[in-house]
């Protein structure tokens, strides 16, 4: 859970700096800023996925996942999603307009995708908030810009991103006693490519739907389980 408060304490510092002086800091900083996280979450991705024991078995369960998530069209499920929710949100705030765009655009970023699932995941598994810990700085610089333009809503955001990640650090944890160290560390690699792809993304290198690769995760689990 420790990476989740992290995660939200930077979304609030981040949307109460932004309200207060993020008007005044350079378009040009933000994304160099930005492209520097991107550049750590890639190096994050290669160290996690070096780990693997077996990199067929990551590969076959990545292939099949990629095929799950394209038939089930995950990506274009948590669209859905999120509009929903949208809709939901500013229903509920109709007479505070600019604190319900500001809370529902920063939390379809911060809490819908996938590296808010591998974050929280790495934390109820293995204990550790790397991901949580990059995933920080990204939202933080991130609440400062949207904190600038969209207002004090943004810190709001916070709330379910707590919620959200919490439930499933404290699902994992609960899972983690009935998964061996191979399948932990084969998910560790496969999550690696993940967040490559997600650092690749972020540095606009590339556009990969990572969401449709999630059910990889599922995939490697059951097969490390079930046949290593």
């Amino acid at each position: 859970m420790l990476g989740t408060v992290i995660n939200a304490l930077a979304i609030i510092i981040g949307g109460i700096i932004g309200k207060l002086i993020g008007a005044v800091i350079p378009e040009s900083m933000q994304k160099t800023i930005l492209n520097g996280i991107g550049l750590i979450v890639v190096l994050l991705g290669i160290e996690m996925s070096l780990g693997t024991s077996n990199i067929l078995i990551v590969l076959l369960s990545l292939v099949i996942g990629i095929v799950i998530g394209e038939l089930l069209q995950i990506d274009c499920a948590f669209e859905r999603v999120g509009k929903k929710l949208e809709e939901v949100v500013l229903r509920v705030f109709r007479g505070s307009g600019e604190i319900a765009k500001g809370f529902v655009t920063a939390s379809l970023l911060f809490v819908i995708g996938p590296m808010a699932v591998m974050g929280a995941l790495e934390n109820g598994l293995l204990g550790s908030y790397n991901i949580l810990a990059v995933k920080s700085s990204l939202d933080g610089v991130t609440s400062i810009i949207f904190a600038a333009s969209l207002g004090i809503g943004v810190i709001f955001s916070a709330i379910p991103v707590f919620i959200y990640q919490g439930a499933i650090s404290i699902f994992a944890s609960w899972a983690e006693r009935f998964l061996n160290d191979l399948v932990v560390l084969e998910m560790t690699a496969l999550g690696g490519i993940l967040i490559i792809a997600i650092g690749l993304n972020i540095l606009n290198l590339a556009k990969i739907k990572v969401a449709n690769m999630l059910p990889g995760l599922l995939v490697i689990t059951i097969v490390t389980y079930f046949f290593l």
